[in-house]
């Protein structure tokens, strides 16, 4: 299962509406995560490292718009406090 980060355009947040989703933010902390469906997110604010279960190590942070595949298992590291859009499928 891969992880998808892309850098967007203000046109591409607007065209998918992405002001209007849900915010969620989070403390500097550690913790694991499983995905029950497809999320996808746009930092706000924040730096987190998240570890695979299979090892691979993928970082991302403000400005990036992250997709994470249903049935994703893997650890989040937040290293700046977090503030996010998001939004399941």
């Amino acid at each position: 299962m891969k992880i998808e980060i892309k850098r967007p355009q203000q046109r591409e947040l607007d065209e998918k509406g992405i002001g209007s989703w849900p915010i969620w933010e989070k403390e500097v902390s550690r913790f694991d995560w499983t995905y029950e469906d497809t999320e996808e997110c746009y930092l706000l604010e924040g730096k987190v490292t998240v570890e695979i279960k299979d090892g691979e190590i993928v970082e991302f942070g403000k400005g990036d718009f992250v997709t994470f595949p249903k049935g994703l298992s893997c650890i989040w590291d937040i290293h700046e406090t977090v503030k996010k859009h998001y939004n399941f499928k």
